[in-house]
């Protein structure tokens, strides 16, 4: 009797990279692909969600795309193996997987130099600066001249938290730009700056931790988010803050959407409390289509300009076939049986 070939369920690809990838196995698993997501956040998906997959041994998820919580693991009885990319995904429940005896494993493979997600946070913020989207759109509506652009020397670059991508963008920002680099979160301390500073070839000062978070946004010309997203860090930026940023200031957030209160934001812009927001990240992936990102006016009748890419960041070439290539290989290998060296559980 023949053994039925596993079947493998590959997930919100949306460019569809992974398909020539996965084909040399085609031979010794059935693959699907499915790269519209469903959001097990929305009670009208989430049912969907759990029918798509539930005859599926072999799950493969793009890092934070689709969540898996312990309730849609315990729907599907055939899953065995669930591959994500990177060796970080705060969207799955390890311990529910563990519990199920379901392994799952990540990918660490990542193009040398200056991280992807960091050079995407610079595109955006010298997009918004220069007017870049704006007066792209109106010379191909036949104008020219409208619009003028902010010169970002000397000015003071504002980084909620000052992690590995945040001091990054610091970095750049002093030796690129010559702004001033200032940054806060809740235990970030001058010698942990002055660390990170040093350990970035720049010398100790080079990043001022300013202790009062009010005043950390009163002097915010530009304010790039880097945090992580916890429970404790959900709406770290909310009305209060966005309340006493300069008319001038620009925000920038390629992080995660909900660390900034979503509706306090859509509120600053439509009062036109700063000059303009870039965003890679949003609270609901990808936008409803009828999301008040998508069908404001921005930019008119008192509006902030809004600037908007579909979470960019790490969407990089070379990034996201390398992440695609160690699935693969960790496919081949849990199906000769051999120890898969990037368990994440």
């Amino acid at each position: 009797m023949t053994t039925p070939k596993p079947k493998v369920a590959i997930l919100d690809d949306y460019q569809n990279i992974s398909v020539p990838l996965f084909e040399p196995l085609s031979s010794r698993v059935s693959i699907s692909h499915y790269p519209d997501t469903l959001n097990p956040r929305d009670e009208s998906q989430k049912q969907a969600l759990i029918d798509r997959l539930q005859p599926y041994d072999v799950i493969v998820t793009m890092r934070e795309r689709t969540p898996f919580s312990a309730d849609i693991i315990s729907s599907l009885p055939n899953l065995k193996l669930l591959l994500t990319s990177g060796m970080r995904n705060l969207a799955l429940d390890l311990d529910a997987f563990s519990k199920r005896g379901i392994t799952v494993a990540g990918t660490v493979g990542r193009p040398p130099g200056v991280n992807s997600t960091v050079q995407h946070t610079w595109a955006l913020i010298l997009a918004l600066a220069r007017n870049v989207a704006r007066d792209d759109a109106a010379v191909k509506r036949g104008e020219w001249q409208g619009s003028l652009a902010l010169n970002l020397s000397g000015k003071t670059l504002a980084l909620l938290g000052l992690g590995k991508l945040g001091s990054e963008v610091g970095k750049i920002a002093v030796l690129a730009f010559g702004m001033k680099v200032i940054a806060w979160s809740s235990n970030l301390t001058q010698e942990k700056a002055d660390a990170q500073a040093r350990d970035h070839g720049l010398p100790a000062g080079s990043f001022v931790v300013i202790p009062s978070k009010a005043e950390f946004f009163q002097r915010a010309d530009v304010l790039s988010i880097h945090n992580v997203l916890s429970e404790r860090s959900r709406g770290i930026v909310g009305a209060a803050d966005l309340n006493v940023m300069k008319p001038s200031a620009l925000v920038v957030n390629t992080s995660r959407g909900p660390l900034i209160d979503e509706g306090a934001l859509l509120e600053a812009l439509n009062k036109g409390l700063v000059r303009g927001v870039a965003l890679d990240v949003f609270d609901t992936e990808p936008l409803r289509i009828d999301s008040p990102w998508r069908t404001t006016a921005w930019g008119k009748d008192g509006r902030s300009e809004v600037l908007l890419t579909p979470h960019m960041g790490y969407a990089e070439e070379e990034l996201l076939h390398g992440w695609y290539k160690e699935m693969t290989t960790s496919l081949d290998k849990w199906l000769n049986g051999q120890e898969l060296e990037t368990k994440m559980n």
